[in-house]
């Protein structure tokens, strides 16, 4: 928020104002919320976001400041970033005390930290305001909108712009902690073309729609793709679970669990040990380059519910078709918060920018350009 002081020439003294709102706030810090900054601040909006606190509990649950991919490794599927050596960029574009997610480049892509620095440094490039704290509360009630900081400030906004992300779900086991970026994952599509996935075992854990295409999809590139699944049936939908089954490279555990992911800090993930759901005396272990949860995501949208409208998965609706609008006029919402089918970098940062856009021509629309 602005500070706006005055100075009173009879008293020879600054006396303090009331705080002007921001024309535009955006809380979320990953692809949604840095392409949103970087249109915003191009509008000379002069957008602040609220990146997220840097804590033990945010990384944990998944929702570290920078999004997903800031605990992501190589990103191949991101247009305009191929294979090559981008350290001595790197090196120049980002400021010393933003370098300490780098590694060395050896001629491959960028990796997601990378990415998201350099969009962090695009947004302020332009002017954006960042702060490291994470928005706890909201009053949509009226306008202009009031929010409420970790750290206790309160502060107002004409226009919002919710960009927070969903995290992936996992089992919570300590191993696929260890092994996370090292061949555990949650996003066949972003990481199932790697070179250690490449014609080799691959385990993925669930039993409904995303484990199924998660499956067929791993299956273009794996050696073998074994599906581990609580249950002796598949939540699935019937055409989906049919096309995993009749594929001829993937074999289902039925009523088993993953008892731990085995690896070494060396390799990574080598294989998975397997418990019997019905007789827990009953141990496997398989051998396996890549662990794939898809037990679904979670939404980082607890803090605004009863605020704004959402699905039954928690997901923030878009009210308007092809539009970021939400339930509440002036408050818009972009990336996997409000995506509960693409989940990808590049979807995300297409919606920061239509919100961004939409934004901007809302406050048009109510004389606050």
């Amino acid at each position: 928020m602005i500070d706006r002081r005055s100075f009173d020439s009879d008293l020879g003294e600054t006396e303090e104002e009331s705080l002007v709102p921001e024309r535009v706030l955006i809380i979320g810090s990953g692809p949604a919320g840095w392409a949103a900054a970087i249109y915003a601040a191009r509008a000379s909006l002069e957008p602040l976001v609220y990146e997220g606190q840097e804590t033990q509990e945010n990384w944990d649950l998944g929702r570290p400041p920078l999004g997903q991919l800031s605990i992501t490794t190589e990103v191949e599927n991101y247009p305009g970033f191929p294979s090559g050596n981008l350290g001595e960029y790197l090196q120049d574009a980002l400021a010393d005390d933003r370098k300490h997610m780098l590694s060395p480049h050896k001629g491959e892509g960028v990796s997601g930290p990378e990415l998201m620095e350099l969009m962090r440094q695009q947004a302020i490039n332009f002017g954006t305001r960042t702060v490291l704290e994470d928005i706890v509360d909201v009053d949509f009630s009226g306008r202009p909108f009031k929010l409420k900081t970790s750290g206790g400030q309160e502060i107002e906004a004409h226009s919002v712009i919710i960009a927070t992300g969903a995290r992936a779900n996992y089992l919570g086991l300590e191993s696929e902690k260890r092994f996370k970026n090292m061949g555990v994952s949650a996003c066949a599509v972003c990481d199932g073309a790697l070179p250690r996935f490449r014609d080799r075992p691959l385990v993925v854990v669930g039993g409904g729609d995303s484990a199924m295409e998660e499956s067929d999809y791993l299956a273009k590139f794996a050696s073998k793709v074994y599906i581990v699944h609580r249950r002796d049936e598949f939540r699935a939908s019937k055409i989906m679970a049919e096309r995993a089954l009749n594929n001829p490279k993937i074999e289902v555990k039925w009523s088993t669990v993953i008892d731990e992911v085995l690896g070494d800090d060396e390799k990574g993930v080598t294989g998975v040990r397997l418990r019997s759901a019905k007789d827990e005396s009953q141990t496997e272990e398989l051998e396996a380059s890549g662990y794939f949860a898809a037990i679904g995501h979670t939404p980082n949208s607890d803090f605004l519910k009863g605020h704004l409208e959402m699905n039954e998965k928690g997901y923030v609706k878009w009210t308007v078709p092809f539009r970021t609008n939400t339930s509440v006029e002036g408050v818009f919402a972009a990336g996997d918060v409000s995506d509960d089918n693409y989940r990808q970098a590049i979807t995300a940062a297409g919606t920061g920018c239509m919100a961004a856009l939409d934004a901007e021509r809302w406050l048009g629309s109510q004389g606050l350009h």
